[in-house]
């Protein structure tokens, strides 16, 4: 039995360099575009020239949490792929109206443990409160998609008002316990791997004397 292949195409967008990343099923091509922040036309043309090219389908159109360095494409990718709902955490979902003019036409509210499913790729939904009460994490048995919860040697600012120091504390024990193999694929900067973080990531290595 032949393993289910996901590519991960990643687009750095907007004034912050977020990581918009397109991600699909290579057996069916049926795919999703995680964090679209692209505050310039440009870029959301770049992104449709690439999944007009690979022949792509795009299901879902997630959001990692509700901040607008991730969510400003929201609007022009759901105008192009209109069946494609927005999907975000239900603690999250308020911060979508920061965005000027933008009511998504079709959303999906998520919680911890739902799924998103393309083509035969499923990945969990991890609920990471701390950056944001609705930040998520996305997960399969080799890839975690990090939003701004985890970075390499890094995590997400935790003192805006809707970040919570606790809760990311919390998070961080959960992510302790993920398995060493997978590649993170974060919000902002490199990709880097479970493995890699407990062992550089001071938030990690120092996890039981606080952040």
């Amino acid at each position: 039995m032949s393993a289910i292949v996901m590519y991960v195409e990643t687009f750095p967008v907007g004034g912050l360099l977020t990581n918009c990343y397109v991600v699909n099923c290579a057996e069916t091509k049926e795919a999703i575009i995680i964090d679209p922040g692209m505050e310039f036309e440009d870029e959301a043309q770049q992104i449709f020239n690439y999944i007009e090219k690979k022949n792509l389908e795009i299901k879902f159109i997630v959001n990692t949490h509700g901040h607008q360095d991730h969510t400003n494409g929201n609007k022009t990718m759901q105008e192009k792929y209109t069946a494609a709902p927005i999907c975000i955490h239900e603690h999250d979902t308020y911060l979508l109206s920061r965005i000027e003019n933008h009511n998504p036409t079709t959303k999906r509210l998520l919680k911890d443990e739902d799924n998103i499913t393309f083509g035969k790729i499923n990945l969990k939904i991890m609920h990471t409160p701390g950056h944001t009460k609705g930040s998520i994490c996305l997960i399969d048995e080799k890839t975690m998609f990090s939003g701004d919860t985890l970075f390499a040697e890094s995590i997400g600012r935790t003192d805006f008002p809707e970040s919570s120091p606790k809760d990311m504390h919390t998070t961080l024990q959960k992510i302790a316990k993920l398995p060493n193999n997978l590649t993170v694929y974060p919000g902002h900067e490199e990709t880097t791997t479970i493995n890699h973080e407990k062992q550089a990531n001071p938030f990690l290595t120092n996890l039981n004397k606080g952040i």
